[in-house]
């Protein structure tokens, strides 16, 4: 099924639940940075987050996740922005793409332990104006509670996110996620039912593999909740680099270290640590921006 991001709400209830399928979204990240299958399930899982915080954006704006931590996998970060009025761009990346654990003793990816202890960078960034970042302690590494607990401290939004990718060697089966969110006021009948509802929820995961689309996770979660859809959008693998971006980055390094590098190699080569798209640069156009 494609990609697909769906956003409602209980305006009575006051709560607000997003779904996304994102299989094909992984699958393109996994296969770009040649992610093991654990990397696979990290990055995936932060990629799919970042697609449900960014259900709200605007045109010009972009909402990146970030996670620094100090397990084998280093950092991870994700970003999210709309392509146009239907459909939403995301990417990301691992600093350590090839880093694969034994299962833990769930059998499920150990995610936390390729993360391990660190720190959640959120930042949005607007057409004008300053971003707005947030950085909260890991809670646990596994990156769905990292990102609600994130949400109940910085945002005071009290929420239930479910994150999941079921990858192997060969590709990427199942991936997408859910988000609850309970707004001031909600009706405290309606918090129970949600709360009872994401203890007796399957896996998101298995969800997909038998058929569920994104309406059917927001339905997995919300109950018999009434909810009125608000947007549906697309999600499409992209990124937002370009060679214009990589001059930029050169120039940052100032005019004696452009020189150095003309002189001492033909070539300079760069790569997107996201899309991995190898930019390449003769001395003689390294001595042009020096």
């Amino acid at each position: 099924m494609p990609d697909l991001l769906i956003s409602a709400s209980s305006p009575d209830d006051g709560i607000i639940v997003v779904a996304t399928i994102a299989t094909e979204l992984v699958a393109e990240i996994r296969s770009r940075a040649d992610l093991s299958p654990t990397a696979t399930a990290a990055t995936g899982r932060l990629a799919i987050g970042a697609v449900l915080f960014g259900a709200g954006l605007k045109n010009g704006e972009r909402l990146s996740l970030q996670i620094n931590g100090d397990g084998p996998l280093g950092s991870i970060g994700a970003d999210t922005w709309l392509t146009g009025e239907d459909a939403l761009g995301a990417r990301a990346y691992a600093r350590n793409p090839h880093v694969d654990l034994p299962l833990n003793e769930r059998g499920k990816f150990d995610v936390a332990g390729a993360v391990g202890a660190g720190s959640l960078h959120v930042v949005k960034s607007y057409e004008a104006g300053q971003p707005y970042v947030g950085v909260v302690p890991l809670y646990s590494g596994e990156i769905a509670e990292d990102l609600a607990a994130y949400l109940g401290q910085s945002e005071q939004i009290p929420s239930v996110v479910a994150l999941g990718v079921l990858a192997n060697p060969s590709g990427v089966r199942a991936a997408g996620g859910v988000l609850a969110q309970v707004l001031p006021g909600a009706d405290e009948r309606a918090i129970a039912t949600l709360e009872r509802r994401a203890l007796a929820m399957p896996p998101v995961t298995s969800l997909i593999a038998d058929g569920a689309d994104a309406h059917a996770l927001l339905h997995a979660l919300a109950g018999d909740l009434e909810l009125r859809s608000h947007r549906t959008v697309d999600v499409r693998y992209a990124c937002l680099c370009s060679r214009e971006k990589v001059e930029a980055a050169l120039l940052a390094m100032g005019s004696d270290e452009l020189r150095r590098l003309a002189s001492e190699r033909p070539e300079t080569e760069a790569t997107c640590e996201f899309c991995r798209k190898l930019y390449v640069f003769t001395s003689d156009e390294i001595e042009e921006l020096a």
